[in-house]
């Protein structure tokens, strides 16, 4: 197996991009080779299968996702409170404007393991593993709610961003930060 990770990070870049803007029929290796400005036959030569390039595929998202670690601190050393938790929720819309292709990718990721059985378990556990530092980053930090608050607030803010970011017109960015604080209201007790 080839082992350049930075080759691989490239790859796997190009992959997200190739499946947001062409869905999953479109991620081929041909494909993902052309997006890297790798010569042809390279992201063959480092997945063995196109299920294994799909399942990496979703660890990377979720790492090119993950908010910066520093940031992230300083947003967490404030007081855990609704009013943290719509920042934290406004926040997250911001970042997946800013890397709308990654989180068109999660999409076709979820898409892509209900259409390919092989792979659902792979493509689920990331996803789970994401809800579950989802779940103990609010729960074990003492944020206002439980496990259920959480659950119902990943769904909903998900909800949101699908709409956004596949249809970005219908919603314009006030009307968005309208509806996080509705939802994070709605969703979140008080203290």
């Amino acid at each position: 197996m080839v082992r350049n990770p930075e080759r691989r990070r490239q790859l796997l870049d190009a992959a997200v991009e190739v499946l947001a803007g062409h869905g999953s029929r479109g991620l081929t290796f041909g494909a993902v080779d052309r997006g890297s400005g790798a010569p042809a036959g390279t992201a063959s030569n480092y997945f063995a299968s196109r299920d294994q390039l799909v399942d990496e595929l979703a660890a990377h998202v979720f790492e090119r996702l993950a908010p910066d670690p520093v940031e992230t601190e300083q947003r967490m050393a404030r007081p855990h409170s609704r009013e943290t938790e719509r920042d934290l929720m406004n926040w997250l819309v911001e970042r997946a404007m800013a890397d709308r292709a990654a989180h068109l990718a999660l999409f076709e990721l979820r898409l892509e393991a209900t259409r390919n059985p092989r792979l659902a378990p792979a493509v689920t556990r990331h996803f789970a593993g994401n809800l579950a530092a989802a779940t103990a980053d609010h729960v074990g930090g003492g944020f206002p709610g439980d496990r259920s608050t959480v659950l119902v607030l990943y769904l909903a803010m998900n909800g949101l961003l699908l709409e956004h970011l596949t249809m970005p017109d219908l919603l314009g960015d006030e009307e968005v930060a309208g509806v996080v604080d509705q939802i994070v209201s709605a969703i979140v007790p008080a203290r």
